[in-house]
């Protein structure tokens, strides 16, 4: 077992945000969880009898000097029920900073453990609460960003992309009886059609490796895309960052140069996730702070997903036109002012008016059209993976079984084949935790946050 993932002791730890609350939830977990509570608990009679799922009022008492701690209720888990599948009692007390360290010293006192990131998960994937796809769905969820990835981490995490994989390893196991079926007997003795299945093979690849593409959707909604606001000084891009964020997070002047540096934001454009950038404007300038923040400018626009290059519509030439390449896919031609001109010119891009408001919702529509082209259209639309695990695992099953369709196809024995279908069958089962390594595991669990 994981050196730091023991599940023969008891372990405790903080399950809600470090800060002041009106609340806060310490979790606790292990083969005497309940007995060791009822140490610290002002009411052990209560605690002891109370069956799953139940509540009880009381006090977390210090034990050598008879005080109390702080006023709380028990949730109680039997073995076999509850998140971890292991007793559990979780303690909901006040918010208080102080508060909170004395019951977590409480705890450790008291022969709990601090627990692990991610151990309260592991417990419960080692007591078949669930299988990894689930606790990865876990942490995606605690991590989601927009609600498209909430709602696709709830999916996950109610079984969906299991169940998808058992189906794939009932297909792939189909294909494989067939081929043992020819190794264990005579042709004349099995009867009807024999040989290698090579459209189900080929199928089920596609159908594989559909799936494993629907990463790059989850991707944009789980980790969101960089956008990046970029054109000549006193264009709008700070107006136009506010505008964008409903709020007057930059400031806004006529005086050419004020931004000198980056701010950044986190937003969400139309569901996606995306970080928005607020830039120095691009313009020659002997100022060396100036030119400093042209520089994390150019460095911003090479790593980002969207550059909306925003231009000032009320002149005809701008300074910022020999720092960017317009043949850029990730561009967007933004023409500011367009309150200022009776009648638009015939130029490429969008005309929008920061002062009026108009453009904008185009703008937005045309930033999250760019960003959902990117992403590979997936078969299997109703499922989107988020694990970069999860998409190498697919295509290395998908991979095996266009290995063995082409070997069979070159005239390769059979036993050969059906080793490329057990292949096939092992990147499946780890993907749900059924042969997955401890170093596999630990790497998982330990990207949790500690209390989940």
């Amino acid at each position: 077992m994981m050196e730091n993932y023991r599940t023969d002791d008891d372990i405790f730890a903080l399950a809600t945000p470090w800060g002041e609350s009106a609340l806060a939830v310490v979790r606790t977990s292990g083969p005497r969880a309940v007995e060791k509570s009822c140490l610290m608990f002002s009411r052990p009679g209560a605690l002891r009898a109370v069956g799953t799922a139940g509540l009880v009022h009381g006090f977390l008492m210090d034990r050598l000097t008879g005080e109390k701690v702080d006023e709380v209720m028990a949730s109680v888990y039997r073995e076999g029920h509850g998140y971890t599948g292991e007793e559990a009692v979780e303690f909901s007390c006040h918010g208080s900073l102080d508060g909170i360290k004395r019951i977590l010293r409480l705890c450790a006192d008291t022969g709990f453990r601090p627990a692990s990131p991610g151990e309260f998960t592991f417990r419960a994937f080692i007591h078949g609460r669930m299988d990894l796809t689930k606790a990865e769905a876990v942490q995606e969820l605690v991590s989601a960003r927009s609600s498209r990835a909430r709602v696709m981490a709830l999916d996950r995490l109610g079984g969906a992309l299991f169940s998808r994989i058992e189906q794939f390893k009932q297909q792939v196991l189909t294909i494989l009886s067939g081929i043992e079926v020819q190794l264990d007997y005579a042709e004349d003795e099995i009867g009807g059609d024999t040989g290698f299945p090579v459209g189900e093979s080929i199928a089920t690849a596609t159908a594989l490796e559909n799936l494993a593409a629907s990463w790059h959707a989850g991707q944009l909604y789980g980790s969101g895309a960089r956008v990046v606001l970029a054109g000549a000084t006193n264009a709008g891009k700070s107006s136009l960052f506010n505008l964008l964020l409903k709020d007057e997070r930059a400031i806004v002047s006529d005086i050419h140069g004020t931004t000198r540096d980056y701010l950044e934001v986190e937003a969400e454009i139309d569901g996606i996730p995306v970080r928005l950038y607020d830039t120095a404007g691009l313009r020659e300038s002997a100022d060396t702070i100036e030119g400093e923040g042209m520089r994390r400018t150019m460095h911003l626009m090479e790593q980002a997903d969207i550059i909306v290059l925003v231009k000032d519509g009320s002149v005809e030439k701008q300074s910022q036109e020999e720092y960017i390449h317009e043949d850029d896919n990730r561009l967007i031609v933004v023409h500011n002012k367009s309150d200022l001109r009776s009648k638009p010119l015939e130029l490429s891009g969008l005309w929008i008016s920061v002062k009026k408001g108009e453009g904008i919702s185009a703008l937005v529509e045309a930033i999250a059209l760019r960003l959902r082209s990117r992403v590979p259209e997936n078969g299997d639309e109703a499922l989107v993976i988020e694990s970069n695990r999860q998409r190498d695992g697919l295509y290395a099953a998908a991979q095996a079984l266009r290995r063995a369709a082409a070997m069979d196809a070159s005239g390769v024995p059979l036993d050969i084949v059906a080793a490329e279908l057990h292949a096939a069958l092992r990147s499946l089962g780890e993907l749900t935790g059924e042969v997955t390594s401890e170093d596999v595991l630990e790497r998982i669990f330990s990207g949790f946050c500690v209390g989940k």
